[in-house]
């Protein structure tokens, strides 16, 4: 099970894959590395990587970066576009404000606001009017249980997308206050906790974050290397704002590393070196975030593995070489005994389910 603080509840994982036809979950959770039999899990937990994966992954599958959840689509680019206006701003105050407007633009049924209210700055999700109920009481109490978990996974990931964009624009993680949610308190609520605030109200009248308002008049701190840096990584680089700080724990730092260098990683000793510590001592850094050297680089080479085999262009020896491994036969044991089945079957099963209408 992936350790917490790199880790997201299933209960996200569901959510995301509510528009998604029921025959093409289980091979596009394949895809993005998560075992379909951890849905039925309440206790199981994802990497924020492959979370981050399966948003890219449903975002191609529906046509929309927004998981479906509103009903005008964000189409697949919108974000990036976004963030690329965003980079021109002064203050964080100003390329907040025009982020707000940016999503306003790309939704109907949820608008968000930026308020200043005594030594508060607020962003705030307002739903828009839901439409007069035509349906009997029986079909009304199935759609409102599956709608209410829609609304709420909306303002989520609108809040998500929302936090990350402020702390990108001020170069650090801005703290959450507190955090009031217009929803029931859902049994995944103590992600909220470690996301956002320790204060959190639940049916609340309006879902929103209070924070303190001197981080807006911060001077932004995105340039042309930060936002491509920025995009390069998304959704991970938003969604891990929320569990990641400017001063992250080796491990993440390691990943964002490896993830940066493409093919060429570097050797221990030179990451070591690079963060200003012995091979030794970030060994055992590593080891009391629950992780290790090997594992990370077994864990994002799985996950590159997965994205290339995904995309059909290269052979399994390709993927095998472009991820250094010494010969296909070794990747192959070190992908089927990861994923439970052998690259060439993965790669036939992506094909399959990318053909399918």
């Amino acid at each position: 099970m992936p350790a917490i603080a790199r880790s997201v509840s299933i209960a996200f994982v569901r959510s995301a894959l509510q528009r998604v036809p029921e025959l093409g979950r289980a091979a596009l959770l394949q895809r993005c590395g998560i075992p379909a039999a951890a849905l039925a899990d309440d206790a199981a937990r994802v990497s924020a990587s492959a979370f981050g994966a399966l948003w890219l992954a449903v975002a191609r599958e529906i046509d929309d970066e927004f998981f479906g959840l509103d009903a005008r689509r964000m189409k697949p680019g919108s974000f990036a576009l976004l963030c690329h206006a965003l980079a021109g701003a002064a203050t964080v105050d100003q390329g907040l404000r025009l982020a707000v407007r940016g999503f306003n633009l790309f939704f109907d049924d949820v608008q968000a606001s930026l308020a200043l209210q005594g030594r508060e700055a607020r962003l705030v999700l307002t739903p828009a009017a839901q439409p007069a109920d035509t349906q009997t009481e029986a079909q009304t109490k199935v759609q409102t249980a599956a709608e209410a978990d829609a609304r709420r996974f909306a303002d989520e990931t609108l809040l998500i997308m929302l936090h990350g964009l402020l702390c990108w624009l001020a170069g650090a993680r801005v703290p959450v206050a507190r955090l009031e949610m217009a929803h029931p308190r859902p049994p995944h609520a103590d992600e909220y906790r470690r996301m956002f605030s320790p204060q959190m109200r639940f049916d609340a009248p309006r879902t929103l974050l209070a924070f303190d308002p001197r981080a807006l008049g911060q001077r932004a701190a995105v340039d042309a290397g930060a936002l491509k840096a920025f995009l390069r990584d998304a959704p991970s680089s938003v969604f891990m704002k929320q569990v990641a700080d400017a001063h992250a724990a080796f491990g993440e730092r390691v990943r964002r590393r490896l993830r940066r260098a493409g093919s060429h990683w570097p050797t221990l000793d030179t990451l070591a070196a690079e963060l200003r510590l012995s091979p030794a001592t970030l060994r055992r850094r590593l080891q009391a975030e629950g992780t290790s050297w090997r594992r990370l680089k077994d864990e994002l080479r799985h996950e590159r593995a997965a994205l290339l085999l995904g995309e059909g262009r290269l052979s399994v020896a390709e993927v095998a070489s472009r991820l250094g491994y010494e010969d296909a036969s070794a990747f192959y044991r070190a992908f089927r005994r990861r994923m439970g089945v052998g690259p060439g079957a993965f790669r036939r099963s992506a094909s399959a389910e990318n053909a399918s209408p």
